[in-house]
Protein backbone atom coordinates (compact mmCIF):
# COMPACT_ATOMS: atom_id res chain seq x y z
CA UNK A 1 0.00 0.00 0.00
CA UNK A 2 1.33 3.45 -0.89
CA UNK A 3 1.85 5.86 1.93
CA UNK A 4 0.51 9.40 1.76
CA UNK A 5 4.09 10.71 1.68
CA UNK A 6 4.91 8.52 -1.37
CA UNK A 7 1.81 9.74 -3.21
CA UNK A 8 2.59 13.39 -2.44
CA UNK A 9 6.25 12.95 -3.45
CA UNK A 10 5.14 11.31 -6.71
CA UNK A 11 2.69 14.14 -7.43
CA UNK A 12 5.38 16.76 -6.76
CA UNK A 13 7.84 14.98 -9.07
CA UNK A 14 5.23 14.80 -11.85
CA UNK A 15 4.36 18.48 -11.43
CA UNK A 16 8.02 19.47 -11.60
CA UNK A 17 8.90 17.13 -14.50
CA UNK A 18 5.92 17.86 -16.74
CA UNK A 19 6.84 21.47 -17.72
CA UNK A 20 10.36 20.35 -18.66
CA UNK A 21 8.97 18.05 -21.37
CA UNK A 22 5.90 19.95 -22.53
CA UNK A 23 6.15 21.89 -25.77
CA UNK A 24 5.53 25.61 -25.66
CA UNK A 25 2.00 26.13 -27.02
CA UNK A 26 3.31 29.11 -29.01
CA UNK A 27 5.65 26.84 -30.97
CA UNK A 28 2.79 24.50 -31.88
CA UNK A 29 0.57 27.45 -32.86
CA UNK A 30 3.35 28.87 -35.07
CA UNK A 31 3.80 25.58 -36.95
CA UNK A 32 0.06 24.91 -37.18
CA UNK A 33 -0.51 28.36 -38.68
CA UNK A 34 2.19 27.73 -41.31
CA UNK A 35 0.71 24.40 -42.40
CA UNK A 36 -2.91 25.59 -42.38
CA UNK A 37 -2.04 27.53 -45.55
CA UNK A 38 -1.28 24.24 -47.37
CA UNK A 39 -4.40 22.28 -46.50
CA UNK A 40 -6.93 21.47 -49.17
CA UNK A 41 -7.23 21.62 -52.91
CA UNK A 42 -5.72 24.76 -54.50
CA UNK A 43 -4.23 25.91 -51.18
CA UNK A 44 -1.92 28.90 -51.64
CA UNK A 45 0.76 27.88 -49.16
CA UNK A 46 3.09 30.32 -47.41
CA UNK A 47 4.56 33.04 -49.60
CA UNK A 48 8.32 33.33 -49.22
CA UNK A 49 8.94 35.83 -51.99
CA UNK A 50 9.62 38.93 -49.89
CA UNK A 51 12.28 39.77 -47.33
CA UNK A 52 9.56 40.57 -44.78
CA UNK A 53 7.98 37.13 -45.16
CA UNK A 54 11.33 35.37 -44.93
CA UNK A 55 12.08 37.27 -41.72
CA UNK A 56 8.61 36.44 -40.38
CA UNK A 57 9.15 32.69 -40.66
CA UNK A 58 12.91 32.13 -40.41
CA UNK A 59 15.41 33.09 -37.73
CA UNK A 60 17.60 36.07 -38.71
CA UNK A 61 20.77 34.27 -39.91
CA UNK A 62 18.82 31.77 -42.02
CA UNK A 63 16.57 34.51 -43.44
CA UNK A 64 19.71 36.48 -44.37
CA UNK A 65 21.13 33.46 -46.26
CA UNK A 66 17.86 33.00 -48.13
CA UNK A 67 17.56 36.70 -48.99
CA UNK A 68 21.16 36.87 -50.24
CA UNK A 69 20.62 33.77 -52.39
CA UNK A 70 17.43 35.20 -53.90
CA UNK A 71 19.17 38.49 -54.74
CA UNK A 72 22.23 36.73 -56.18
CA UNK A 73 20.01 34.47 -58.32
CA UNK A 74 18.01 37.47 -59.58
CA UNK A 75 21.25 39.23 -60.60
CA UNK A 76 22.31 36.12 -62.53
CA UNK A 77 18.80 35.69 -63.98
CA UNK A 78 18.81 32.23 -62.44
CA UNK A 79 16.72 30.28 -59.92
CA UNK A 80 17.74 30.42 -56.25
CA UNK A 81 19.18 27.36 -54.53
CA UNK A 82 15.79 26.80 -52.89
CA UNK A 83 13.56 26.21 -55.90
CA UNK A 84 10.61 24.61 -54.10
CA UNK A 85 8.60 25.22 -50.96
CA UNK A 86 10.66 24.25 -47.91
CA UNK A 87 7.62 23.59 -45.70
CA UNK A 88 6.23 20.82 -47.94
CA UNK A 89 9.44 19.85 -49.79
CA UNK A 90 7.77 20.31 -53.17
CA UNK A 91 6.88 22.82 -55.87
CA UNK A 92 3.25 21.69 -56.01
CA UNK A 93 1.01 20.25 -53.34
CA UNK A 94 -2.32 18.60 -52.73
CA UNK A 95 -2.49 17.91 -48.99
CA UNK A 96 -5.63 16.97 -47.06
CA UNK A 97 -4.24 16.80 -43.51
CA UNK A 98 -1.12 17.19 -41.40
CA UNK A 99 0.09 15.39 -38.30
CA UNK A 100 2.18 17.90 -36.32
CA UNK A 101 4.13 16.91 -33.21
CA UNK A 102 6.09 19.63 -31.40
CA UNK A 103 8.57 18.87 -28.62
CA UNK A 104 10.89 21.08 -26.61
CA UNK A 105 14.53 20.16 -26.84
CA UNK A 106 16.15 22.91 -24.79
CA UNK A 107 14.85 26.18 -23.38
CA UNK A 108 14.10 28.48 -26.30
CA UNK A 109 14.24 25.76 -28.94
CA UNK A 110 11.79 23.13 -30.11
CA UNK A 111 11.44 20.54 -32.83
CA UNK A 112 8.35 20.03 -34.97
CA UNK A 113 7.84 16.84 -36.96
CA UNK A 114 5.23 17.27 -39.67
CA UNK A 115 3.85 14.20 -41.47
CA UNK A 116 1.52 14.36 -44.45
CA UNK A 117 0.68 12.87 -47.82
CA UNK A 118 1.31 15.15 -50.78
CA UNK A 119 -0.91 13.64 -53.46
CA UNK A 120 0.03 9.99 -52.85
CA UNK A 121 3.55 10.59 -51.51
CA UNK A 122 4.09 10.23 -47.76
CA UNK A 123 6.34 13.05 -46.55
CA UNK A 124 8.04 13.95 -43.27
CA UNK A 125 9.47 17.42 -42.66
CA UNK A 126 11.28 18.35 -39.43
CA UNK A 127 11.49 21.99 -38.40
CA UNK A 128 14.05 23.13 -35.84
CA UNK A 129 12.45 26.07 -34.07
CA UNK A 130 14.09 28.87 -32.10
CA UNK A 131 12.47 31.52 -30.00
CA UNK A 132 13.56 35.04 -30.94
CA UNK A 133 12.12 37.47 -28.42
CA UNK A 134 8.48 36.48 -27.97
CA UNK A 135 8.17 34.81 -31.38
CA UNK A 136 9.06 31.43 -32.80
CA UNK A 137 11.06 31.16 -36.02
CA UNK A 138 12.38 28.28 -38.13
CA UNK A 139 16.10 27.73 -37.53
CA UNK A 140 16.40 24.89 -40.05
CA UNK A 141 14.32 22.36 -41.96
CA UNK A 142 15.27 18.73 -42.58
CA UNK A 143 13.90 16.62 -45.44
CA UNK A 144 14.49 12.99 -46.40
CA UNK A 145 15.55 12.31 -50.02
CA UNK A 146 16.32 8.79 -51.16
CA UNK A 147 17.20 7.76 -47.61
CA UNK A 148 19.49 10.77 -47.08
CA UNK A 149 18.72 13.74 -44.88
CA UNK A 150 19.06 17.19 -46.40
CA UNK A 151 18.66 20.52 -44.63
CA UNK A 152 17.66 24.01 -45.67
CA UNK A 153 20.86 25.46 -44.17
CA UNK A 154 22.82 22.80 -46.04
CA UNK A 155 21.61 24.23 -49.36
CA UNK A 156 23.45 27.45 -48.59
CA UNK A 157 26.70 25.86 -47.41
CA UNK A 158 27.46 23.85 -50.54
Amino acid sequence: MLSRRTIILGAVCMAVAKPAFAADPGAAAFVTAIYAAYKGKNAKGTRLDTEANLRRYFEPSLAALMIKDQKDAARRHDVPKLDGDPFVDAQDWDIAAFDIAVTDTVNGTASATVKFRNAATPTVVVLDLVKTGDNWRVGDITWQHDGKKETLRGLYHH
